[in-house]
C-alpha cells in the first residue's frame, strides 16, 4: 500500500515528513521487519509494541504508527488502524469473502470449503490459529487471490461482529452452535447470538448454516438462508478413512470417516453451488480434502497407530468422535482429556459424556476408555460397560500403553491445553 493509503484508511495524523507516494509493506514485528517496511506496533496484556518503535527505525523501517508522538502516523488505537487497513485492502482487491464460524467444526469446514473452491478459483484460506482480529488482518494482507475463506473464532460477544465489520463477507457459514465457551457466555442462546453476529456486516446475500432451530430463531438476515443436515443425506458407504454419500441427487466422496465430516462437507457443497460451480468440480474438490494436523490425523508413533483429533474438544465434538469410533473401528483404545471453558457445570458435562459412552448403542465390549486430567476422571467414572481407567499424567498413560501385550489403535481427543501431542512424542 502507498503511505497516502495508510493515511486515508486510518485517518492518521501525520507527525513526520514522509513521501506519501511510497509503496510500503506493513510489519507488526521488529524481529522480522525489513528495510523499507512500515511498522505497526500492537499492544497486548503482556507486551507493548510501541516500546520498539526506535528499534524498528534502526532496522530500516521507513515509518511507524503510534498513539503517542514518537512515530510517523498517529492514531487512537493501533489494532483499530490495522483492521481499517485490512478493510481498505479487502475493498481495493474486492475478492469474494467466505466467512465461517461455529462452536466446533469451523476449521474442518474452512479446509473443506477451500478444497472445493480451489477447483475453480484461486483460493486463499485462514492459516492455522489466525482466527482472531490480528490473524484476520495478517490473512487479508497475505491473500493474493480471487476467493478468501476466513475462519472466525470468538471467546465472547462482539468479537465476531468486529471481524464481520472489517471483512464484509459475501457468504457466511455457521457450522453449529454447541457448548464451547459456555463458561464465558453462560448459555447456548448467548453462544448462538455471538455466532450469528457474523451476518451483521455481510454484503452478500447467502447464509449457510447447520439446521438448528436455535440458529434459525437467532439469526437476523434478510438474504437467502440455506440450512443443511445429515438427515438430508443418504450414506452409501462408510469406512475408517472413506465416506460416500448422496446429497440431493448427487454422489460425493470423502477420504475421511465420520458423519460429522459428511455434515461439514455439506456446507462446502452449498458454498460451491452458491458460487455457480459445477457438481463435478465440487466432487473433485471434496475428494482431494485431507485432514490437517490434530484433526482426525493418522499418525504412527513407535509402532502404534493413532488417530489424533486433539486440537480442541467440547461435549458435542466429543460425542461425534465417540460415535465414529464405535461405528467404524474394532478394539479401539480411546484416550480422552479435559474439555476447557465449560464454566461452573464443567463436572456435569464430563460426567454426562461418561454416561453417553456407557449407554451408547454401538458400545463395543472390546473398546477401552482411558482418561487423563483432573476433569476427565468424571468421564471414566461413568463408564462401567467396557474397560475404563483414569491416569493423572500423560506419562502414566503412555507407560500403560507401552506395556500392553497386543498392538493397539489409539484415538486421542482433548482440549488443546491438555497437549496430547506429548502422547505421540512419548510413544515415538
Amino acid at each position: 500500500m502507498q503511505i497516502i493509503e495508510l493515511i486515508e484508511a486510518t485517518g492518521a495524523k501525520v507527525l513526520a515528513e514522509v513521501d506519501k507516494d511510497l509503496d510500503v509493506k506493513i510489519s507488526t514485528d521488529t524481529r522480522t521487519i525489513q528495510k523499507g517496511d512500515f511498522y505497526l506496533p500492537l499492544k497486548g496484556a503482556s507486551f507493548d509494541g510501541e516500546k520498539f518503535i526506535n528499534q524498528a527505525f534502526e532496522k530500516g523501517a521507513i515509518g511507524a504508527f503510534c498513539t503517542g508522538d514518537n512515530g510517523t502516523l498517529q492514531v487512537k488505537d493501533t489494532l483499530t488502524a490495522y483492521l481499517q487497513l485490512a478493510n481498505y485492502r479487502r475493498k481495493k482487491l474486492n475478492f469474494t469473502v467466505v466467512a465461517i464460524t461455529g462452536s466446533s467444526g469451523k476449521t474442518t469446514t474452512k479446509e473443506l470449503a477451500a478444497s472445493v473452491l480451489s477447483e475453480k478459483f484461486r483460493t486463499f484460506k485462514t492459516p492455522l490459529n489466525h482466527n482472531n482480529e490480528i490473524g484476520f488482518c495478517q490473512t487479508i494482507f497475505e491473500a493474493p487471490d480471487d476467493i478468501l475463506v476466513l475462519e472466525m473464532g470468538m471467546r465472547g460477544l462482539g468479537e465476531i461482529e468486529l471481524l464481520s465489520k472489517y471483512a464484509e463477507p459475501d457468504i457466511t457459514i455457521i457450522s453449529n452452535v454447541g457448548t464451547a465457551h459456555i463458561g464465558r457466555l453462560g448459555s447456548r442462546e448467548n453462544i448462538a447470538k455471538a455466532k450469528c453476529e457474523i451476518v451483521k456486516y455481510q454484503r452478500g446475500n447467502i447464509f449457510i448454516a447447520h439446521d438448528d432451530e436455535l440458529i434459525k430463531k437467532t439469526v437476523q438476515f434478510s438474504g437467502k438462508k440455506i440450512f443443511y443436515s445429515i438427515k438430508d443425506v443418504k450414506i452409501l458407504e462408510k469406512d475408517t478413512h472413506y465416506s460416500k454419500f448422496e446429497y440431493y441427487g448427487n454422489i460425493y466422496e470423502l477420504n475421511v470417516g465420520g458423519d460429522y465430516n459428511i455434515e461439514n462437507a455439506l456446507s462446502a457443497i452449498n458454498t460451491g453451488l452458491a458460487l455457480r460451480m459445477k457438481v463435478n468440480e465440487i466432487q473433485s474438490g471434496l475428494k482431494k480434502y485431507a485432514p490437517i494436523e490434530k484433526r482426525w490425523e493418522a499418525v504412527n508413533a513407535g509402532g502404534v497407530e493413532i488417530i489424533n483429533d486433539s486440537y480442541n474438544a467440547n461435549p458435542e465434538s466429543m460425542r461425534a468422535f465417540i460415535d465414529t469410533i464405535f461405528e467404524l473401528y474394532e478394539k479401539p483404545v480411546v484416550i480422552l482429556g479435559d474439555m476447557g471453558e465449560l464454566g461452573e457445570d464443567e463436572i456435569k458435562y464430563h460426567s454426562e459424556l461418561g454416561k453417553y459412552i456407557n449407554s451408547h448403542k454401538n458400545l463395543r465390549q472390546d473398546a477401552e476408555i482411558l482418561s487423563i486430567g483432573k476433569l476427565s476422571k468424571y468421564i471414566t467414572d461413568g463408564v462401567t460397560n467396557c474397560p475404563a481407567k483414569h491416569f493423572e499424567t500423560i506419562e502414566q498413560a503412555v507407560d500403560y500403553i507401552k506395556n500392553k501385550d497386543t498392538k493397539v489403535q489409539l484415538f486421542l481427543k482433548a482440549s488443546r491445553s491438555m497437549k496430547f501431542e506429548r502422547i505421540i512424542e512419548e510413544l515415538k
